[in-house]
């Protein structure tokens, strides 16, 4: 079986919304995965439409192992030409079609031989969990089901880029786990392109991770990276780490009252910078309540564990019982394990 090669993309794309401008520059090295992750509304899903074809560019150009499939305002390649497909978040397969003729049609729509592209689709069938199932129409699958046949009929089609638009967020815990561990194992080689809103689905199955904001990046590297030292409040909010910005003062990061140290080296360099602009990141379980800095509670949030207790200095995550007396408007004090914080330059 022919497994869909690695190719390199590079794009530049500029697409003009309502209220602002999406430019974002993308390189792709061959066979590498990039997550894009972004608040609603960031411009992630415009990214996508333009690569796959379907949303037109005001500027830039996109490029596939150095064939050019868009260069504004002139050139544009149609969707079915680009050797680009789009896996959403509904598997959108043909409802009268089984799942073996679903599998098929883009061997088939290249001109493969019918009985050729059958076998071809069962063998995918066969990759994705689904041995046996290639009878049966869209209705008597699953959800999840349904979603590996998606990712058949993508693959099936020997795409030299794959983009995935949060394929797992319409899926039950449990199957979107399964469904991502056959992803990692599938787009293994395969250059893709993965938006979503999971840090779990960015650690799983990128090299990179990008952070789009307002239509531009904001910051870019290794997903790790990224994640553990988040540049702005909305990587910060993707990674689930509090982000607050302050000031070097005598090897630690002071921030009106706050004062906060770090047993990290690397923090700890930088907070020997006097003055410098610092950003302290630390998880919000590592905020204590009832000792160290004022803070002024501005409100509370529930979460699946316990409530977040939202202050000028950063959230805690406390029990039910210990948040029942606070309200927003309360001082309370706050305290921060050394251990659990480190330092980031701050632009």
């Amino acid at each position: 079986m022919t497994i869909p090669g690695a190719a390199e993309l590079r794009a530049r794309i500029a697409v003009r919304r309502r209220d602002f401008v999406v430019d974002i520059a993308l390189d792709l090295a061959p066979g590498e995965t990039v997550a894009v992750m972004g608040r609603s509304g960031a411009g992630k899903s415009t990214l996508l439409g333009a690569l796959a074809g379907l949303t037109p560019l005001d500027e830039g150009e996109i490029s596939v192992d150095g064939r050019v499939l868009d260069r504004a305002p002139r050139l544009r390649t149609a969707p079915m030409e680009r050797g680009i497909v789009l896996l959403g978040q509904e598997a959108r397969l043909f409802p009268h079609l089984t799942a073996r003729e679903n599998v098929a049609f883009g061997p088939r729509s290249a001109g493969v031989p019918a009985s050729v592209a059958r076998s071809l689709a069962d063998e995918w069938l066969d990759r994705v969990g689904l041995p046996g199932t290639g009878d049966r129409r869209p209705a008597r699958l699953s959800g999840g089901e349904q979603q590996r046949v998606a990712v058949a009929r993508a693959l099936a089609a020997e795409p030299r880029v794959v983009l995935l638009d949060e394929p797992l967020v319409a899926l039950d815990a449990v199957t979107a786990s399964e469904i991502r561990a056959m992803l990692l194992e599938r787009l293994a080689g395969v250059t893709t392109v993965a938006v979503t809103h999971d840090a779990i689905d960015a650690a799983a199955l990128a090299d990179r991770l990008v952070i789009v904001e307002r239509g531009r990046v904001t910051q870019e590297g290794p997903v790790r990276e990224v994640l553990s030292v988040p540049a702005t409040d909305v990587a910060a909010r993707i990674a689930g780490l509090e982000r607050l910005e302050g000031v070097a003062r005598g090897g630690a990061f002071v921030r009106g009252q706050l004062r906060l140290e770090s047993t990290d080296a690397t923090s700890l360099a930088l907070a020997r910078t006097e003055g410098m602009a610092l950003a302290a990141v630390f998880p919000a379980s590592a905020v204590r309540l009832g000792e160290g800095t004022p803070a002024l509670v501005s409100h509370l949030e529930p979460t699946p564990t316990g409530v977040r207790v939202v202050t000028d200095h950063g959230a805690a995550e406390v029990p039910p019982a210990e948040a029942a007396s606070i309200r927003p408007g309360d001082t309370v004090l706050v305290s921060i394990a050394a251990e659990r914080v480190r330092f980031a330059a701050a632009s």
